[in-house]
C-alpha cells in the first residue's frame, strides 16, 4: 500500500508521532500498531480535505524550484500570493507538496 506522509510534518501529526513514539518506547504499543495508526492517520487527513473542505485559493509568485518524484510534486514559492474570495495573503516562501489522493487507496 503506497502512503504519503504529507500530514505528519503538520503540528498534528507531529505532536501524533511524539505520543506513539513514546508508547511504543514504553511498551503499551507494538511499533506495527502504531504504523497502522499513522497509515490511517494520512487516509483520514486526505479524505477529510476532499470532503471537508469546499473554498478555492489562487496562488501566484515566483517558481524558484520545482521536482516530480514517485508520483509526488514539490514546488517552492516566493513571494507568493494567496487569494481566496475575501482575503489575499502574502508570504515570502513557500513550499508545496501535491500528490494524486488517489493513489493512497493503492
Amino acid at each position: 500500500m503506497a502512503t504519503f506522509e504529507l500530514y505528519r510534518r503538520s503540528t498534528i501529526g507531529m505532536c501524533l508521532t511524539e505520543t506513539l513514539d513514546e508508547l511504543v518506547s514504553n511498551g503499551t504499543l507494538t511499533p506495527e500498531h502504531a504504523i497502522q495508526v499513522l497509515v490511517q492517520f494520512d487516509k483520514s487527513m486526505a479524505e477529510a480535505l476532499e470532503t471537508h473542505v469546499k473554498s478555492k485559493v489562487t496562488i501566484k509568485g515566483h517558481l524558484h524550484t520545482y521536482r516530480f518524484c514517485d508520483n509526488v510534486w514539490t514546488f517552492l514559492l516566493q513571494n507568493a500570493q494567496f487569494k481566496n474570495e475575501d482575503s489575499l495573503e502574502t508570504v515570502s516562501r513557500v513550499k508545496i507538496v501535491a500528490c494524486d489522493s488517489k493513489l493512497l487507496n493503492q
